[in-house]
């Protein structure tokens, strides 16, 4: 399990960084409209990201 981890966060690594070497001004652009929202949309945002990843996980975990 600790594996899986460490190849978890080392894949989102790899898709954030590729994201801000290809696309240097949208993610500018993006996060300055996220400094711009208001904290509980934030928070909301954030929470359905973590839903949807926990479901993916799942579902992944189920498949194999």
């Amino acid at each position: 399990m600790g594996s899986d981890l460490l190849a978890a966060i080392g894949l989102a690594l790899v898709l954030e960084g590729a994201a801000y070497a290809l696309f240097p001004d949208a993610m500018r652009r993006a996060a300055a409209m996220l400094f711009a929202q208001g904290e509980s949309t934030v928070r909301i945002a954030g929470l359905g990201a973590v839903i949807a990843g926990v479901a993916i996980v799942a579902a992944v975990r189920l498949q194999g």
